[in-house]
């Protein structure tokens, strides 16, 4: 045993560079430090881990209990409201499905604190797959083949992204916020968020709110990412003010807090809107790819990440925005194909808006596989490429991925 000691101990001495001042003792105590450093590191990840995952229940689950409170306010003959009534505001349910928002936004902030985001953001797809599930079973809502692909892209969409994703800027002090929310692209992208919401508000979603589920999802995203962007300052405000800083003092701080206050009133109004009206599981993975989006595209012109981005990440995250693309593009195409999956209230509610699908299982399921296979193929051929390029890099320059 003490042979197999000396002969480790002469291992890490070969192994230290010649230059360094550690000494046999200081090596092992090293050894038992680097142990518990990774037993807290493990522990810290299986924290986060449970936190992301019990968010995506919440989150999930809130759709759900939003859903249920406003079909009870229809059945009882209430303003609904996607006609512009606020009667949810009485009923019980709707508030528990807020409450588990709260909850569940609170716990996938926190898992940030212990997990990586490269665990934590992908697992926060999670809750669209949780709100298809609960809806199937507690709101009688089917998804067609279509729906099933759209909610896997939802999750390979953000696993790609989030694994190229350059490392955000830190900001420690609202001054340095300041500065940035100053930048002239971000009021140029802050003044084109506002232009179009309003345009949307007031001449598009009178019109066509209640046909395109597109509508109402879009004005809850575009102002969604002005206020995660509020959240944010707020975060670092909160954080000087226990930190002994007169914050309550700054303007800043009170005009984010405003400016949050009326993005989340606007973003709860037409998100109920798009619930009374659409389908949970078609509301879910459309409202997570939109207002993901928008937040990483606000993200990164507030913080200029796209100037860390390697070769690699960029491929990556252009060959994901060219398969949302080719999607788009053909969404005119199929879109006789499509079926939307509704309620049982919703086809007595709305008799003459949802057409028949088409009777044809096998077309429908031929023009599935051969629209999205090949998107899916090239993503995945791209990502392993991206991978393998950026582990040769790694290696070649290890200094550059210590921190």
């Amino acid at each position: 045993m003490f042979e197999v000691n000396q002969e480790y101990l002469a291992t890490r001495l070969t192994v230290a560079s010649p230059g360094s001042l550690f000494t046999r003792d200081q090596n092992v105590t090293d050894g038992r430090y680097e142990c518990k450093m990774d037993a807290a590191n493990r522990s810290d990840f299986y924290i986060g881990l449970a936190l992301a995952v019990s968010s995506t229940i919440f989150i999930g689950g809130s759709f759900i209990l939003k859903k249920k409170g406003l079909l009870r306010l229809a059945n009882k003959g209430s303003t609904r409201a996607g006609q512009g009534g606020y009667a949810y505001l009485k009923e019980w349910l709707w508030w528990a499905g807020l409450i588990s928002m709260g909850i569940g936004e609170i716990a996938n902030f926190a898992a940030y604190a212990f997990a990586p985001a490269t665990l934590v953001t992908p697992l926060g797809a999670l809750s669209v797959l949780v709100s298809a599930v609960l809806s199937s079973y507690f709101l009688s809502e089917r998804l067609n083949i279509h729906g099933k692909i759209g909610c896997l892209l939802c999750i390979f969409g953000s696993t790609v992204m989030v694994l190229h994703a350059p490392q955000e800027e830190e900001v420690a002090s609202l001054t340095a916020m300041a500065e940035k929310l100053k930048d002239p692209g971000f009021i140029a992208f802050a003044v084109c968020i506002v232009v179009v919401s309003l345009a949307l508000i007031f001449f598009v979603a009178p019109r066509y709110g209640q046909k395109n589920v597109l509508v109402y999802i879009l004005i809850c995203s575009v102002i969604g990412a002005l206020s995660v962007s509020c959240v944010k300052g707020l975060g670092i405000g909160i954080k000087e003010l226990f930190a002994g800083t007169a914050v309550l003092k700054e303007p800043l701080f009170w005009a984010l807090l405003i400016c949050l206050v009326i993005c989340i009133s606007i973003q709860i109004s037409y998100l109920n809107k798009a619930l009374d009206i659409f389908n949970t599981s078609i509301v879910t993975p459309i409202y997570y790819v939109f207002f993901t989006t928008s937040v990483m595209a606000c993200s990164a012109i507030l913080f200029k990440e796209w100037l860390q981005m390697s070769s690699d990440g960029a491929i990556g995250t252009i060959s994901f925005l060219g398969t949302m693309g080719r999607h788009f593009g053909d969404l005119a195409k199929i879109r006789h194909v499509v079926t939307y999956s509704i309620s049982p209230f919703e086809q007595r509610a709305f008799p003459n808006y949802f057409s028949k699908g088409i009777p044809n299982v096998w077309r429908r399921f031929k023009t599935s596989v051969f629209k999205v296979a090949p998107p899916m193929v090239l993503m995945y051929l791209t990502y392993t490429w991206g991978n393998r390029v950026h582990e040769q890099t790694k290696r070649k320059n290890p200094e550059d991925y210590e921190n």
